[in-house]
């Protein structure tokens, strides 16, 4: 009963496979995948996902910032096209009986440069998450403290802190609120996320790939199939067995999209 609640299964990375990872993933025992938005085409594309796969497949919508997403998407030549974000919100609100969670959203303030109207976009779909009582997944990048002191001025606690990279007293913080870290597959790799998984109590860890970035496997793409990897780290970190630790990420699962 594994689950990866981030991941990116658009064309642009999956254009003519996705039926085999979607295939690989059932095989390695998924029960639920969380493909996430940022912009329209790829909040469109995840519905379109949910669609096609259901009872698997639970699409999350959002807006990552456009500032920050510009330069990305410049540097992979995946074009950028300028859109009314405000109409994207309202999509969003009315596709909210299709979502799992609204994600990714949150503030960037290493690409991006506009961050008064990142903060205006982010509290506004922190604001629709609470009206339709739906997760927040969220990406913070070099914008740890301030997306924290936003979150911690609405008191809700369905939040899930995707690939979290601040240091370790933004980390406690997050502990101290209750909510949830999604841990990558590169934390086989990656020091900090080991630590995370040390230190946090288990029932606020949740298992993700951020595919088809942040591979378990060096220069290999990513997929949903490899959360299997995390959840043999936490077990080998905090010394447990495989099965008991899948029984309680997939609770943790159940519990956060109350399914």
């Amino acid at each position: 009963m594994l689950a990866d609640v981030h991941c990116h299964l658009d064309e642009t990375f999956f254009k003519d496979d996705v039926d085999k990872v979607i295939e690989n993933a059932k095989k390695a025992g998924l029960k639920a995948i969380v493909p996430a938005g940022v912009d329209p085409k790829t909040n469109r594309n995840a519905l379109l996902l949910g669609e096609r796969y259901p009872g698997l497949v639970y699409p999350a919508l959002g807006i990552y910032p456009p500032d920050a997403l510009k330069r990305e998407l410049e540097e992979t030549k995946d074009g950028f096209s300028h859109y009314d974000v405000d109409a994207e919100i309202e999509f969003i609100s009315q596709n909210a009986s299709k979502l799992w969670a609204i994600g990714e959203v949150g503030m960037d303030f290493k690409d991006g440069t506009d961050f008064p109207e990142q903060e205006r976009i982010f509290r506004k779909l922190v604001e629709l998450a609470i009206k339709i009582d739906k997760p927040l997944i969220i990406h913070s990048r070099k914008a740890e403290a301030k997306v924290i002191d936003i979150l911690e001025t609405y008191n809700y606690r369905r939040i899930v802190m995707h690939c979290f990279g601040g240091n370790h007293n933004l980390v406690q913080k997050i502990r101290d609120n209750k909510w949830l870290f999604s841990i990558p597959t590169s934390a086989v790799r990656d020091q900090h996320f080991q630590k995370i998984i040390r230190e946090t109590p288990l029932f606020q860890i949740l298992t993700e790939t951020d595919s088809p970035f942040l591979s378990p496997f060096k220069e290999q793409r990513n997929e949903p199939a490899n959360v299997v990897e995390t959840v043999k780290l936490i077990a080998q970190l905090r010394n447990m067995a495989e099965e008991d630790v899948v029984g309680r990420l997939w609770k943790n699962t159940k519990v956060l999209f109350r399914i």
